[in-house]
Parts: C-alpha cells; sequence; structure tokens
C-alpha cells in the first residue's frame, strides 16, 4: 500500500533532519511518517545513512554529502556498475530498501552515461575552436 506523496516542504524537512544528523527513528517520529516511507524518500533523494556506535549499540544516521572523484568514471565502469545492480537485482528476498537503491544506481548509471556523452562532445568541441583560434592565431600573425 503506497501512502500520499511527499511536498516539497516535506522534502526540504527530510534533508533538513538529515543535515542535523538526525537518526531514522527522529525523523520517523518528526516527521510522522513510518519507517519505511522516511528509508524509500532518502534513497529516492540520494540521502545516505552513517552507522554510529552508541553505547556498544550500531545507530544509524543519515547524510547527504559525498567527495567528488579525483577522475570521471569511464563509460565502461559505469556500465559495469550497471551490470552489477541489475544481477544484484536478482537476488531472492532483497528488502524495499535495498531494491530501491538498486534501483537508483540504474537510473543513476543511465543519466551518468548519457550526460558523459554530452561532455565528451562539449571536450570535442572545445578542443577543435582552441585548435581553430590557434590557427586564426598564426594566418593572422603571418599576414600581419
Amino acid at each position: 500500500m503506497k501512502g500520499k506523496p511527499w511536498d516539497i516542504n516535506e522534502e526540504r524537512k527530510l534533508r533538513q533532519l538529515v543535515e542535523e544528523g538526525k537518526s531514522v527513528d527522529e525523523i520517523c517520529r518528526v516527521m510522522v511518517k513510518t519507517r519505511d516511507a522516511v528509508l524509500s524518500k532518502m534513497y529516492g533523494l540520494g540521502l545516505k545513512q552513517q552507522k554510529e556506535e552508541d553505547n556498544g549499540r550500531v545507530q544509524r544516521r543519515l547524510s547527504s554529502s559525498f567527495q567528488l572523484p579525483e577522475e570521471l568514471m569511464s563509460v565502461e565502469e559505469a556500465l559495469k556498475k550497471l551490470s552489477a545492480a541489475l544481477m544484484a537485482l536478482e537476488t531472492p528476498g532483497l528488502d524495499q530498501a535495498e531494491t530501491l537503491r538498486l534501483r537508483s544506481i540504474i537510473s543513476g548509471v543511465k543519466v551518468y552515461k548519457e550526460i558523459f556523452a554530452d561532455y565528451l562532445n562539449y571536450r570535442e568541441l572545445e578542443e577543435r575552436l582552441v585548435e581553430l583560434e590557434r590557427k586564426y592565431g598564426d594566418l593572422f600573425r603571418k599576414k600581419g
């Protein structure tokens, strides 16, 4: 059974609570939402859980921060991630949160591949423009 959709203010509140380092249980109480609803929305918004020790008990915390890579992932690497996520989806007994996480990876890889192709086209155009400007400058100097 699916609940009512989250509005933009609820999404903003969720992000705020994540940034404040609130646990999933705390967020559920504040937002008056089920744990599944909160976890699903977190995955949909790309928010991550962090684990933190609390008197010997592992407590999950959330974070939306991430590290920028030194280099862009190749299309081949992206396709390997896509393949791994597709194979993992075939695992029997996956819970809803893991299924959503894998589907998010698959969607992300599709978008990455498209944006990466655009990036390569822009880089190629940029290189050609720089080369043409260099040639134009050489011609201008020869005539002058």
